[in-house]
């Protein structure tokens, strides 16, 4: 389709002056408005004003620029199409071409701290994607562009062809349509949070890409990476990566379930993760002794892990970490001289993220064969908990530090799940049992000799009293359940029979 009119108007003028010469140079005639017409002529390009056109002022504070027929007529008019054709010449309407349009930044608004509501709906826009919405209609006649990445592919064609081909306006239309959708997607979900809709009758949500990745979870899937507008800056997403070769699908799932852990703690903390569970998790005086508990939680498992610590990295823990081969480390910040060591193995990600910031609550999307599950984040804490002690025994003052690191680890392991904890180290992990006494035995056999004395941790009640009879054989000497099971009186008696300590938290942490 050969281009003869375009309308031009973009809040992102990057690229446009350079753009729209061109297409004069090469015959186009230019209708534009506001901003860009005045940053177009002073720039010496001859533009006909968006009132011209439609014999109409802008009006309303700019809210009515380009709502009218001889706008829309000329975008929507079909030029196979006797009967449009007619009406067109009838009404004097002049076929448009070319579409260059972007959006009132109503995201970049939002984003603002304190910005006011008012401000946020004025930069809602609605001309604008009425005209890219009628554009992309009629693309068999009109070119529409939205992304200024755009400009050079449309420009060749107008160059070398003297309009644009079917195919790449088809191309731009499918573009046009997905930027609409996420536009709207972003205001729907900040008037659905701003009334408090928990359940709104649709839900739409909107991810821009983040990058493609080599693989998904195994080498025959293909996978990309996207990122949630406005999401939560401590998150793998808004990490930034300093060294190493680019994530993989499984490396951004384990990544996430480590940030998932750490961010329980406030003192100096360390967590291994593989393949989406814990494998080690030590807490210190400093960051250099929380990863030394981490690693001696399970020297075996941590080999090829993730590992994310809530302390800026420096020289000692450098070194150590540089003897082990893991894939990613993240951390707030890393010393200099912690970065001569880590970079010299040239594959390793070292990722930063801005811990001091405060998370954003966001729900958790689980996608599922045809639909979606969505939820709340699991945010409860031992500090919402209403805990009780239906044994005869008190836990100690040790016994409670180890319970309270036992039950922060367990809510992020595969149900159904067992965490033994000893002296601000995990000691055994027993993740995705079929059944909990299963999972217990694992964790038992992982701890060896550590688990006399230990904590354990359930992310749901005992069924039976069997748990607490595998956890007395080993040793262990306090457990934290959530309790609620009818045969909660059997475990009970079994912990008074051994003089277990138990504590009931009235809430599990089951994660599938």
């Amino acid at each position: 389709m050969t281009i003869k009119r375009a309308l031009i108007s973009v809040s992102d003028k990057n690229g446009i002056v350079p753009f729209v010469k061109e297409l004069v140079a090469n015959g186009v005639e230019i209708i534009s408005t506001g901003g860009t017409k005045k940053t177009l002529e002073e720039n010496g390009v001859n533009v006909i004003g968006i009132s011209e056109v439609t014999g109409f002022p802008e009006m309303l504070d700019g809210r009515v620029k380009t709502l009218h027929p001889m706008i829309h007529g000329g975008l929507l008019g079909m030029r196979n199409n006797e009967d449009h054709v007619k009406q067109m010449n009838e009404h004097n309407i002049t076929p448009i071409d070319l579409v260059v349009v972007n959006l009132y930044p109503f995201q970049q608004t939002i984003a603002k701290p304190g910005v006011l509501f008012e401000e946020a709906i004025e930069n809602i826009d609605i001309g604008g994607p009425s005209m890219l919405r009628s554009a992309a209609k009629n693309h068999q006649d009109v070119t529409v562009i939205v992304d200024p990445a755009d400009y050079d592919l449309v420009l060749q064609e107008v160059v070398e062809n003297g309009g644009v081909s079917v195919e790449t306006n088809r191309t731009l239309a499918a573009k046009v349509f997905r930027h609409t959708a996420a536009y709207d997607a972003i205001i729907a979900e900040y008037l659905t949070n701003l009334v408090g809709e928990e359940s709104p009758e649709t839900l739409t949500v909107t991810f821009e890409k983040k990058q493609d990745l080599r693989y998904g979870e195994n080498p025959h899937q293909k996978a990309t990476f996207y990122k949630k507008p406005l999401g939560s800056s401590f998150s793998i997403a808004a990490a930034r990566k300093l060294h190493g070769k680019e994530l993989s699908f499984n490396n951004i799932n384990d990544a996430n379930a480590a940030l998932q852990v750490v961010r329980e703690f406030a003192e100096p903390a360390a967590v291994a993760i593989k393949h989406m569970n814990p494998c080690g998790v030590g807490v210190g005086e400093s960051i250099d002794d929380a990863f030394t508990k981490a690693y001696e939680a399970d020297s075996t498992s941590i080999f090829g892990g993730i590992i994310a610590l809530n302390r800026e990295v420096g020289t000692e823990t450098a070194m150590k970490m540089h003897e082990i081969f893991l894939e990613v480390i993240i951390a707030p910040s890393f010393t200099q001289e912690a970065l001569d060591i880590l970079t010299a193995k040239k594959n390793l990600r070292l990722l930063t993220i801005d811990f001091t910031s405060e998370e954003k609550v966001e729900n958790r999307l689980t996608s599922v064969q045809g639909g979606l599950l969505v939820q709340e984040d699991d945010l409860f804490t031992l500090e919402n908990a209403k805990v009780t002690v239906p044994t005869k025994r008190e836990p100690t003052e040790k016994e409670w530090s180890d319970l309270k690191l036992a039950w922060k680890v367990v809510k992020h392991v595969k149900s159904n799940a067992i965490v033994l904890a000893q002296d601000s180290i995990t000691v055994g992990v027993g993740a995705g049992q079929m059944n909990r006494v299963g999972a217990a035995n694992i964790a038992i056999n992982q701890a060896g000799i550590r688990a006399s004395g230990a904590a354990l941790a359930s992310d749901a009640f005992f069924p039976m009293d069997d748990t607490v009879e595998a956890a007395a054989k080993a040793g262990i000497t306090a457990i934290i359940q959530p309790g609620g099971s009818i045969r909660d009186e059997d475990s009970i008696k079994k912990a008074d029979e051994y003089g277990i300590t138990m504590v009931f938290t009235g809430i599990r942490h089951f994660k599938h």
